[in-house]
């Protein structure tokens, strides 16, 4: 791991867990957030792991955070799924495209059983590659008074698609 002129690491290594089964194989009908999903999935953790799962029954929702294994290349600027109008930074907004490539999802736990977790309101693609999960602690998680940037002008919540996939959101805008 190599340093850069800022004294810090340019580059890190992590393990591959587990992998993320979904119904969904094409990006542009997969929804962007897992709130926006009531599809099923599972997550199958590799047997090494299968022991760090002791407990995750006990959680009603889980954090899963992944590896976009289908991203080819980063912009710091894109234009967000869920407003086509203009480019934010990258870090303004929950696009793939990033420098890292790590996705993060709040899914329901339906079942645990050996090394494979039940999920509901999956939202990534089939197969993708799990980096680790985190169970949603309401005491340590949730905020009041949040501010969303640019998400709270866009009204999201009143927004009426089927999926809330890149494919509706793009019909979306092009009717509005």
């Amino acid at each position: 791991m190599g340093q850069n002129e800022h004294n810090t690491m340019e580059t890190a290594t992590y393990r591959i867990i587990g992998t993320i089964h979904s119904p969904f194989t094409d990006r542009d009908t997969t929804p962007i957030q897992s709130i926006f999903s009531g599809a099923e999935g599972t997550v199958e953790v590799f047997p090494e792991y299968a022991e760090g799962l002791e407990g995750v029954e006990g959680f009603s929702h889980i954090i899963l955070l992944y590896h976009f294994h289908r991203v080819d290349g980063f912009s710091l600027r894109q234009r967000p799924f869920a407003d086509g109008s203009r480019e934010r930074g990258i870090f303004a907004i929950r696009h793939c495209n990033r420098p890292n490539p790590i996705g993060i999802s709040l899914v329901e736990v339906l079942t645990v059983e050996g090394s494979t977790v039940r999920v509901r309101g999956i939202d990534v693609l089939d197969d993708t590659p799990l980096l680790d999960i985190k169970p949603y602690v309401r005491q340590f998680d949730h905020r009041d008074e949040v501010r969303s940037g640019w998400v709270d002008t866009r009204h999201i919540e009143e927004v009426k698609v089927r999926s809330f996939s890149p494919k509706d959101l793009r019909e979306y805008e092009g009717a509005s």
